[in-house]
């Protein structure tokens, strides 16, 4: 990357520079390989955040199937973040997921669990537990709160035979010639999935991240106190592909040693650690033996650390500096936080990083964990939080006494809870990643780059002002 006219000697943030158009050979955005080039094994350059509002399974194995990677946060019980890593282990890289549901829930309760939105299932389950019969979300349209499940007279969709789906064009045309927007997929006459047209459509553009086993990839955090390295190789039996060691503040002695003490058990995944804004920081966590390198603080949704403690970098710039240091030493950087618009993924990519981490963008998706409610004015939302905030400190300290917890929450920063309103057009992480991933894939043909490096390599940068910024936004008016 480089700048048009002299860098200024102030640093930058996402909304201070632009891309300028190139002469382009490439032809069209389907030409573009998003394939990320660092160890991670990503396919396309975007990766979910460790916080709880935002990463679980069901987010997880749903990034993973277009090719981006879901870090599950390290707060909650051991036993609950190993059923989460066999949940995305045991999801399919094909099919969309059951939402399942008993034929004794009411109305309301569905209603938490899906929203109403085109190609969108439920999959009501037996005394057992077995699926039984999929519907559409749309038969819960207009009935009461109250009733049941089971009394709904809504017909089962038809079904597809998994075997039948040999490739995403073939199941398309099944789906159109079923004549409905999604329908189950049977395997041995039980329903093991189901798949909408454009989730048919979308396996023809994204390629799934899978492991060496075909299986969805998934990554964990690991904090760096206690025992990290003990915790790490746990993950790692159990399945983790990506280690993700998570600290606000990288460059200090407990987290290079965290790193240190992980990579010596060579527990052969790659290790992420973070988060820094200097060149430093990279260094001292690439030589404990970092692969990928988090950079950015302050710059989230959630996060008041800078308003707190006017710690934090703007964050172009701090990507533009660590990316540089990091593939000196033959490591790579993820830029985590302060994306708005896909046009701040593109401009995080082209300074240098291998892929962007979204946190509270992911928040208010279908696939995002907690219950989907309902507001004043009947739009869907979910809620969000800081990972530093009171409401996180408790989930990750329940386990202490009440006086300990206490003394943790003194020191609490970030927002507790904010409510992320669902995109009525864009509900689930699929119309998110198609619309991040569009934005990106015009920017790298702007810019004539064909790959992710490429685009690194030939992108040309300005700085604007604020006025130059606002200029580029559409007016949300008729003239």
């Amino acid at each position: 990357m480089r700048f048009f006219r002299e860098p200024p000697a102030h640093d930058l943030t996402y909304s201070d520079v632009f891309l300028m158009p190139q002469h382009s050979e490439v032809g069209s955005r389907l030409a573009v390989d998003l394939t990320v080039d660092d160890p991670t094994g990503l396919r396309t350059p975007i990766v979910a955040a460790n916080m709880t509002s935002v990463t679980g399974p069901r987010l997880a194995a749903a990034l993973a199937r277009r090719g981006g990677l879901g870090v599950l946060p390290q707060d909650g019980s051991a036993q609950q973040l190993l059923d989460d890593i066999a949940a995305v282990k045991a999801a399919s890289p094909v099919f969309d997921p059951l939402v399942l549901v008993g034929a004794g829930h009411t109305v309301a309760e569905a209603r938490a669990l899906v929203a109403d939105v085109p190609g969108a299932l439920l999959t009501v389950v037996d005394a057992d537990g077995q699926p039984e019969r999929s519907i559409p979300a749309a038969a819960l349209r207009g009935a009461l709160p109250g009733s049941v499940v089971g009394d709904l007279l809504a017909p089962g969709v038809p079904a597809i035979d998994a075997d039948d789906v040999t490739d995403p064009r073939a199941a398309f045309d099944l789906i159109e010639a079923a004549g409905v927007e999604a329908v189950a997929v049977r395997r041995h006459g039980r329903i093991i999935g189901s798949l909408s047209a454009r989730s048919a459509v979308r396996a023809t553009i994204y390629a799934p991240a899978v492991d060496a086993h075909g299986r969805l990839r998934v990554a964990a955090a690991v904090g760096v106190t206690g025992d990290p390295a003990a915790r790490a190789a746990a993950l790692v039996e159990a399945g983790v592909d990506v280690l993700v060691v998570d600290t606000a503040h990288g460059h200090q002695d407990q987290a290079v040693a965290a790193v240190h003490a992980i990579a010596a058990r060579k527990l052969g995944v790659p290790i992420v650690a973070g988060n820094v804004v200097t060149a430093e920081g990279v260094r001292d966590l690439v030589d404990a033996g970092a692969d990928v390198v988090k950079v950015g603080v302050g710059p989230g949704a959630m996060c008041t650390t800078r308003m707190m403690t006017a710690v934090g970098r703007p964050q172009f710039s701090a990507v533009l500096e660590t990316a540089a240091a990091a593939r000196e030493l033959g490591a790579r950087v993820w830029a985590d936080g302060g994306v708005r618009y896909p046009r701040d993924v593109a401009l995080a990519l082209a300074a240098g990083a291998s892929a962007v981490m979204i946190g509270s963008w992911f928040a208010g998706t279908l696939e995002a964990p907690g219950t989907l409610e309902v507001d004043e004015q009947g739009r869907w939302y979910s809620s969000s939080w800081g990972m530093a905030s009171t409401k996180a400190v408790e989930q990750r300290f329940a386990r202490l006494d009440g006086f300990e917890r206490a003394r943790k929450r003194l020191f609490a920063e970030g927002i507790s809870s904010s409510r992320i309103l669902l995109d009525p057009e864009r509900p689930s992480l699929d119309d998110l990643l198609d619309m991040i991933t569009s934005g990106l894939r015009s920017s790298m043909t702007y810019a004539g780059a064909s790959t992710l490096p490429a685009f690194h390599e030939r992108a040309v940068v300005g700085t604007q002002s604020a006025a130059g910024y606002e200029e580029g936004k559409a007016l949300p008016v008729s003239w």
